[in-house]
């Protein structure tokens, strides 16, 4: 088992520490060679001020394309949103290479690759929960962090060295570190957004709520 002291914060191409998502992974080489089949590296800016946490790449999401949240549903409304409130450039067109440019922002994952049925293990989580602890690390003007569900932020506490327990969820939700102030989000995915759990208004005050974090 790895530990948080002696990791990098970006997992090698072909990660071998999680047997079932190393499969995962085989399964979907075989079956989509062209697809980027591998951890999903960080996105964004290394002097961010906001980082944006998810739970996982999706199979046809980042685990085709290899950037988070690009390719898939979840992505339209996160870097939409981004965008409008100055965390983005360019425009979104769901692949890699459309030229967007995050600005004071990164996003990652708590588990960086794809698992069967977008549910990772209790396991997989904690082997890759070094690496979030060490990306976190590695921004030197980290202010705020929004996390994009309950599992993502349950892990970014653990990374923090905080227990799941330290601070409710729940859309909205804030709790601050000693470093950090962390914003709770509904993810952003289709299933959320369609039925209505997520519109919108709420996930953009989200963002603008971290916006005036940093600038305060």
């Amino acid at each position: 088992m790895i530990t948080m002291t002696d990791v990098l914060p970006e997992p090698g191409r072909d990660c071998p520490l999680c047997p079932r998502l190393v499969a995962y992974r085989c399964e979907n080489q075989r079956a989509n060679p062209a697809w980027f089949n591998g951890p999903a590296p960080s996105f964004g800016d290394e002097n961010a001020q906001l980082l944006v946490v998810g739970l996982a790449p999706g199979r046809t999401g980042a685990n085709r394309t290899g950037r988070p949240f690009t390719g898939d549903h979840a992505g339209m409304l996160l870097y939409e949103t981004l965008i409008k409130y100055g965390f983005a450039k360019g425009h979104y067109q769901a692949r890699p290479d459309d030229g967007l440019i995050l600005t004071g922002c990164m996003i990652t994952n708590a588990v960086r690759c794809a698992p069967p049925g977008n549910k990772p293990e209790t396991s997989e989580e904690n082997t890759c929960r070094p690496f979030l602890a060490a990306r976190i690390a590695a921004l030197p003007k980290l202010k705020v962090i929004v996390t994009l569900g309950d599992v993502s932020r349950r892990n970014v506490l653990k990374a923090l060295g905080l227990k799941a327990s330290a601070t409710a969820g729940g859309h909205g939700a804030e709790f601050e570190t000693n470093r950090y102030r962390l914003i709770n989000s509904y993810h952003c995915s289709r299933l959320n957004t369609n039925t209505g759990r997520l519109t919108t208004p709420m996930f953009e005050a989200v963002f603008d709520r971290a916006r005036a974090l940093i600038e305060a």
